[in-house]
């Protein structure tokens, strides 16, 4: 059977569209393969595709430096029959862009994705007759400024999707704050992870609703000497006031990764490994 790494071409599902950031951390990631997106609306599509074969494997944003978590990803992670296998951290650069010549006092309406907004919207205050519109993606916005010709209204997106659609940057870098960066998520079919290599681990878990469950469990991680990167809770569909735990932690001691989940797992009423890989290099 043929291989991901074996094939001269390598198909990636990205939520979103040409000139989308996701396209932009997938060709990052794989700068020495031949990277052909595939494009999804949603990231529920983005699962589907690598579920069912359409694409070799899938690209998820999953946190953001000034959106923060996005809960929503965590929930298609935990039911999806795929694991993660590498980390992809990108620089955001957001950038106001209309058809050519427009200014933007011209401006009405500004399309873009919620997050990229979100982290602009400050740029925006000085211009009140500007209205914001969240669109399922940023190149997708930009895309229809140029179908619809419409020289009120623009999009928040990449310089690369500018490009793409022939429109000028009124304005760069409008995100408020530079040290804007989201963390993706590489997603692989099937759940073993047991032929996967790295030292970076990703597993949700959920515990007893007894005081001090989590404590232990976080307790006995410590003593394994697993150094906790992050730790996001999430509430459980159906068992009110009650959470699942999704942690990433880097191995440092001596110990195996069985021998961690074997410590912990008689303190856990459930426990999945979401992906075992290789740390990404932050910026």
């Amino acid at each position: 059977m043929e291989t991901i790494t074996e094939v001269e071409q390598l198909r990636v599902s990205i939520q979103g569209y040409a000139g989308a950031f996701h396209e932009a951390a997938a060709r990052q990631h794989f700068a020495d393969r031949r990277v052909v997106t595939v494009p999804a609306h949603t990231f529920a599509d983005v699962v589907e595709q690598v579920e069912t074969g359409q694409s070799d494997l899938g690209l998820m944003a999953i946190e953001n430096t000034l959106a923060g978590s996005l809960m929503a990803n965590y929930d298609l992670l935990q039911t999806a029959d795929l694991r993660i296998t590498a980390e992809v951290y990108l620089r955001i650069r957001l950038n106001l862009m209309a058809l050519p010549g427009t200014d933007i006092s011209q401006l009405r309406v500004v399309h873009s994705h919620p997050v990229a907004l979100a982290q602009c919207r400050e740029f925006f205050k000085p211009w009140p007759r500007i209205k914001l519109i969240e669109d399922a993606d940023t190149a997708l916005s930009a895309r229809q400024v140029t179908e619809l010709q419409d020289p009120t209204r623009g999009a928040v997106a990449s310089a690369t999707a500018a490009e793409l659609y022939g429109l000028d940057i009124l304005a760069p870098g409008i995100e408020t704050n530079k040290l804007n960066h989201t963390r993706f998520l590489v997603l692989e079919r099937g759940r073993d992870h047991r032929q996967d290599a790295g030292d970076k681990v990703s597993l949700s878990f959920a515990t007893s609703h007894e005081s001090g469950s989590l404590y232990k469990v976080l307790m006995v991680l410590a003593a394994y000497q697993v150094n906790l990167t992050k730790i996001q809770s999430a509430p459980i569909i159906g068992r009110p006031f009650q959470y699942r735990f999704h942690v990433d932690f880097l191995l440092e001691g001596n110990i195996s990764l069985e021998q961690a989940l074997e410590a912990i797992r008689p303190l856990c009423t459930e426990l999945r490994i979401l992906g075992v890989y290789a740390a990404g290099e932050k910026p």
